[in-house]
């Protein structure tokens, strides 16, 4: 059904006779409606210019009818039909209000007149109108939007004063009667006040009309929106000043400053918008006022935001966090005016310290917050607290002495009762402590040095942390805290490593990698992995401790023994990572070090040999797919031990070469596993990529049989992901691994063009991304191949095979609209002329540069794809030009000739430009 409606719909007369139905109300139920309306929306969006005078008149007719046949109907339409009515309104309003049609509005207010149903429709429509002309969500194509921009000023001209008198009346005969029309009409005030006269709308009967819908629950919240964007209008200063001040002077008279009796949120939360735009329109008007030199103007806006303070700490300290969330802009902007005074006055100050109380208690999670199972509510109130973050910065560049101060006095009475305090205040006492760290930023995280005062207070409040046993608090949200603060003040046990083995304690017992919570345990793994890195001078004394303590969170899993571990896989990681960082960097001579690690990674590799013969063997699929992943988990491991290493010199002086040789000699086997293949080579390449840094030369030898194997039924993916180990060799070892890139070139390119070749379907997006991302990474072998001075592996494949990779290049340059591609192909061929361009080039080469890169060269930017607005395209066409000066450079005196040659190449290739090399001539 869904395919004839889309058929229907691009077919010529479908639309007349959807418009003939709406006109003569032919159908009753409201699908066809809406789908009649979609018939004569895609009508006028897309083939308008192609129907005649005639037929344009139609659909304006058939509009107008349907709109005068709703001020008769019993019931109303639909709201779904309403507003798909009112779009198509709208598009041809944009189509035709500049030539046609410069009556649209005088047309449709006398249909409709005061018909709370025509008025319904009339409103729906202007708003659909301002959608197409003024939304910024809307993407618009530069005509369109001077077409806009022309509507709206020919609509100031003739119109908007009528459709200003409109709204009076509506809202002045419907604020009583109809709320749901007044709300419309408020909302539609709303949007056009932005870019229409505002005179109109500020003004003693608009305004206190608009007041007067404050007094009326079901119009004062739409009421205040509309308020709201009158402030928020762009104008004179001066004016913008005197208007805030009128308006709030009017609201503090008629009560509603007084938030504590106001009950309705959902107002208050409005009326926190409003206040928030008048005081950010406030400091507008100042921040202008002071660059103009008006200081007496500007001494006035200032006065105007102090008075308005007192009401925003009212509304920050809300208990309702919407409420507070509305007035932080600003409360944000006045710090940045106080940041501008050189002195600030009691009454300032006072405000700063209001202020920053007022964070420290909206930090405070409520005991509602569901930190288990986390929902919108709860991502809503992390959100809440970044805001509340970016205050605390704020007031720590406006007074950082008293933000230090006040964190410091929060945090000490609340340290010194924990035991006795509510899991929330502990929590936020800890947090404001984490928070001083990017509130009072120094360079490398030295907070413990430099400033006296403000190194010891911060040396204090830590010394207290570790000391006062709050790890121990049975809350998670404390638990987590804690550790995350003492990760972040790692720094603080260089000065006081006594403190290290009490911290260490808590990480490892019940508190941290043992906690009942999986949540705490995974989130430590990580920052204890953290902590020790940060401080691996100061582990040696405890490093074989840790080892023997960690032991059971390192074992391998499998899948048969149904013990569920306190740590998952991606955890382990982390601990993992973290034994090979203690035994690397430890002061151990070679041979320990050798042993510790031999003593981590053997029960993996005896573990591993045991799970793959389960899985040569295993029948299931999902049995198979569950050991695939643990040998897969294995070989991670062992990889993330590695990466305690910089280079091949670090594992030799720890006398490691062989237990990692030992490991590939036992993970290599996985790749001629014939069940789960994707998964176990994988891991198994993820693993040869760290070895190669680690055991550099030494890897060597495995390389040939491991590429033969993954060289073996694949497909797209698993070529895309062994195409950047051969790269990584190749860029390493360069000459080195010559006879074996001889040896393996053409049959990976036979894998590669085997896939390449395979048939798909052609709609099939994902096969063609697929094939996109490995033509990519053929080029970019090739780039790597002929960047690492080794052309002598493409040019002794033999004349065909050479001829075969050359074209393909080529192909790569014009044929494909895939810049990326494109950019690699070109430097290809730059410098391939570089290394064979010459006259000791291979035979042969100096006519394929003319009879086809030349042409490639220019042929590439001719295509309708090399899309010049594109980035990446303007690259491609750098290394173009890169192309052509190369050869001009390589073949001297000969380039003339050859540009001749190429020009006649071309013609044939593209008798469009049969001109060129007569123009050519011009120059040469």
């Amino acid at each position: 059904a869904l395919a004839y409606f889309e058929q229907l719909k691009i077919s010529p007369d479908a639309w007349q006779v959807c418009a003939e139905a709406l006109a003569q109300r032919t159908y009753s139920d409201d699908h066809i409606k809406f789908f009649c309306f979609q018939v004569l929306e895609h009508q006028v969006k897309y083939k308008y210019s192609e129907l005649t005078t005639v037929q344009q008149q139609l659909i304006r007719e058939t509009l107008v009818s349907w709109l005068q046949a709703q001020m008769l109907n019993p019931q109303p339409e639909k709201t779904f039909i309403r507003n798909k009515a009112a779009q198509v309104f709208a598009l041809l309003f944009v189509t035709e209000y500049l030539t046609k049609w410069p009556k649209f509005f005088f047309d449709i207010l006398s249909v409709v007149d005061l018909n709370p149903r025509g008025v319904d429709l009339y409103l729906r429509i202007l708003m659909a109108i301002d959608s197409e002309l003024v939304d910024r969500d809307v993407v618009h194509t530069s005509e369109e939007a001077r077409r806009n921009t022309l509507i709206k000023d020919t609509m100031r001209e003739q119109c908007i004063p009528n459709l200003v008198e409109s709204w009076y009346q509506i809202l002045q005969n419907y604020q009583y009667t109809n709320s749901e029309v007044t709300c419309q009409c408020l909302e539609v005030v709303g949007a056009y006040v932005s870019w229409i006269d505002l005179s109109l709308i500020a003004n003693d009967r608009f305004i206190n009309m608009l007041l007067g819908h404050m007094s009326i629950e079901v119009l004062r919240e739409e009421a205040c929106d509309c308020l709201f964007e009158i402030v928020n209008k762009g104008m004179d200063p001066v004016d913008k000043m005197k208007l805030v001040e009128s308006l709030c002077q009017v609201l503090q008279s008629a009560g509603f400053f007084s938030i504590d009796r106001e009950e309705d949120v959902d107002f208050l939360a409005r009326f926190s918008k409003l206040v928030n735009g008048m005081g950010q329109s406030l400091i507008v008007s100042w921040t202008k006022l002071i660059k103009n030199g008006d200081i007496k103007n500007a001494q006035e806006a200032l006065q105007a935001i102090e008075t308005k303070v007192a009401l925003m700490l009212q509304l920050l300290i809300h208990e309702d966090d919407d409420i507070s969330s509305n007035i932080i802009g600003f409360c944000y902007d006045y710090l940045h005016i106080l940041k501008q005074l050189t002195v600030l006055s009691d009454q300032q100050k006072a405000n700063v310290e209001a202020i920053m109380l007022a964070v420290m208690k909206k930090l405070t999670y409520d005991e509602e917050y569901n930190f288990e199972n986390e929902g919108e509510d709860e991502a809503m109130f992390v959100e809440y607290r970044k805001q509340l973050k970016l205050l605390l910065d704020r007031l720590a560049q406006v007074s950082p002495e008293l933000l230090l101060a006040s964190v410091r006095r929060v945090f000490s009475s609340t340290l010194q009762n924990w035991q006795t305090t509510r899991f929330m205040e502990v929590e936020v006492a800890i947090r404001l402590l984490y928070m001083l760290a990017e509130a009072l930023p120094v360079s490398h995280g030295a907070h413990f040095s430099g400033d006296v005062s403000k190194a010891s207070a911060l040396q204090d409040m830590m010394r207290t942390l570790v000391t006062s046993g709050v790890s121990s608090y049975q809350h998670t949200s404390v638990t987590l805290e804690f550790f995350e603060t003492v990760v972040r003040y790692e720094k603080f046990f260089t000065v006081e490593p006594q403190h290290i083995p009490c911290v260490l304690m808590a990480f490892l017992d019940h508190r941290g990698l043992r906690h009942s919570s999986a949540k705490v345990r995974s989130r430590t793994a990580y920052l204890f992995s953290r902590f020790v890195k940060s401080l691996n001078k100061q582990m040696n004394p405890f490093i074989e401790d840790i080892l023997n303590r960690i032991q059971d969170l390192l074992e391998l899993s499998p899948p048969e023994n149904g013990f569920q571990s306190l740590l998952s896989s991606d955890d382990q990681l982390f601990i993992y990572e973290t034994a090979g960082v203690l035994i690397v960097n430890s002061d151990y001579p070679a041979e320990r070090k050798q042993a510790l690690m031999r003593n981590l990674l053997t029960p993996l590799m005896e573990k591993f040999k045991i799970l793959l013969e389960k899985l040569m063997l295993a029948q299931d699929e999902e049995r198979q797919a569950s050991l695939a992943d643990c040998l897969n988990h294995a070989v991670g491991f062992a990889s993330r031990t590695s990466k305690a290493f910089s280079n091949k010199q670090t594992v030799k002086q720890c006398g490691c070469s062989e237990v990692y040789l030992d490991c590939l000699q036992t993970f290599l086997p996985a790749l001629s596993c014939p069940l789960q293949k994707d998964v176990l080579r994988s891991g198994v390449r993820t693993f040869l990529h760290r070895m190669i840094i680690c055991l550099e030369e030494e890897v060597l030898p495995f390389i040939p049989s491991a590429s033969e194997h993954m060289l073996k039924d694949c497909e797209a993916k698993d070529l895309q992901e062994f195409i950047p180990l051969i790269n990584q060799i190749t860029a390493k070892f360069k000459i080195q691994v010559s006879p074996f890139l001889q040896q393996m070139f053409m049959p990976l390119l036979h894998a590669i063009f085997e896939v390449l070749l395979r048939p798909a379907e052609e709609n099939d997006q994902s096969a063609a991304l697929e094939k996109q991302m490995l033509r990519r990474s053929y080029f970019a072998f090739l780039q790597t191949v002929t960047g690492s001075g080794m052309s002598e592996v493409i040019a002794n494949q033999g004349a065909e095979n050479v001829e075969r990779v050359l074209v393909t290049v080529i192909q790569g340059a014009v044929e494909y609209p895939d810049p990326i591609a494109q950019k690699t192909c070109f430097i290809i061929l730059s410098k391939l002329v570089e290394l064979w361009g010459g006259k000791d080039g291979p035979v042969g080469f100096a006519d394929f540069v003319y009879k086809h890169i030349v042409p490639a060269c220019f042929l590439a930017p001719l295509k309708q794809t090399f899309d010049l607005a594109d980035a990446q395209t303007v690259l491609a066409l750098s290394e173009c030009a890169v192309t052509l000066k190369t050869i001009h450079l390589k073949r001297e005196g000969l380039c003339v000739l050859g540009l001749q040659r190429s020009c006649i190449n071309m013609n044939k290739k593209c008798p469009n430009i049969c001109g060129w090399n007569i123009i050519f001539e011009n120059y040469l």
